[in-house]
């Protein structure tokens, strides 16, 4: 089999010059090489495997809002106090695992909405926690 090793100039280049590839790739290689091992965050631990389920996905948490006239809503639609936990187990499809945010107004009693917390805690929500702005500078 015979080589034509004198081309016209007329014909297009028919082989790829993959050198410039190969020297990015091989950059690129390198460049990950160091930086892996600086990703890693934390201590080491060997996890154990386990069979039991994945978690839940997580959906959106449910909030409870006590507004300066002391009203309480869940979500938008107001509630009264007495009927507390029946929404909140009905809203949350009887899942006291539920994700819980109690907003307070600032002028209200701190003291009702401790009020409510509790009350959410001893019912057996476990997730219940505070709502705040964050600080704004003055």
């Amino acid at each position: 089999m015979a080589f034509k090793l004198n081309r016209s100039s007329k014909e297009p280049m028919s082989e790829i010059n993959v050198t410039p590839f190969v020297d990015v790739m091989l950059v690129l290689l390198i460049i990950f090489m160091v930086t892996a091992p600086l990703l890693t965050v934390g201590v080491q631990v060997d996890l154990p495997e386990s069979s039991a389920d994945s978690l839940p996905e997580e959906t959106e948490p449910l909030t409870l809002s006590i507004n300066a006239k002391g009203e309480i809503f869940i979500q938008e639609s107001k509630v009264e106090y007495e009927n507390i936990i029946s929404k909140v187990l009905a809203v949350s499809k009887n899942r006291t695992d539920t994700r819980i945010y109690v907003r307070g107004d600032k002028t209200i009693n701190y003291g009702r909405v401790l009020e409510i917390m509790g009350l959410l805690s001893g019912s057996g929500f476990t997730k219940v926690a505070l709502i705040s702005e964050p600080l704004k500078q003055r």
